[in-house]
């Protein structure tokens, strides 16, 4: 792709043909798969989806969509009261819903919080696992945890060379941090975000 862009080589799959009327000839449609930094980071990119497929559209579900249908199989197993607190939760989201899910950032999760006006009891209602995680995973046909995210994230930290003091304070690794680590370093809450914003 033209321009500078982080990630300029888009990863594509023919996914059938159609006849095109102005060019007098069969063209090819495509699936896009995603986007790479690089040409052999694309290739690998697509050489995994041919060994293992997934739902193109649904890795691009937006927070409305999985809401949606979180709540037609979840609704008709609770209380009215519940239905109540989880539709007064959902509205305080209105700047998730178009976002594409799985590209919402911790950033973006404490917004909500912090100008919902809510109290803990709605609040509590936000419950990520339960409210979003588990839905998504079912409809993406996907068996991982949460705690699986950390193995992933601490992977595309390392790939962007990301230092390895701040990979361990992002992902809560205190354990494995030297003494030196632990008692002398400060980062602050900027360089830890500028660190999640490289991949």
């Amino acid at each position: 792709m033209s321009g500078k862009r982080r990630k300029p080589y888009m990863v594509r799959k023919t996914a059938g043909w159609r006849y095109d009327e102005a060019k007098d000839k069969m063209v090819q449609e495509y699936v896009i798969i995603g986007y790479a930094a690089t040409k052999a980071e694309g290739l690998q990119m697509l050489a995994e989806f041919n060994q293992n497929p997934f739902d193109v559209k649904a890795s691009k579900v937006t927070f409305q969509e999985v809401y949606e249908l979180w709540s037609k199989s979840k609704y008709p197993t609770i209380s009215k009261s519940n239905v109540h607190g989880y539709e007064a939760s959902y509205r305080v989201c209105g700047t998730l819903y178009n976002k594409i899910f799985k590209e919402i950032r911790l950033a973006d999760l404490q917004f909500v919080v912090d100008t919902c006006g809510k109290n803990y009891p709605t609040l509590k209602k936000l419950n990520y696992y339960d409210s979003y995680w588990t839905p998504l995973m079912e409809q993406l046909g996907f068996a991982h945890k949460p705690h699986d995210t950390r193995h992933t994230c601490i992977s595309m930290l390392a790939e962007a060379h990301v230092d390895q003091t701040m990979i361990k304070k992002i992902v809560g690794h205190s354990g494995a941090m030297t003494l030196a680590e632990r008692v002398y370093t400060h980062l602050d809450i900027r360089a830890l975000v500028d660190a999640i914003n490289q991949i």
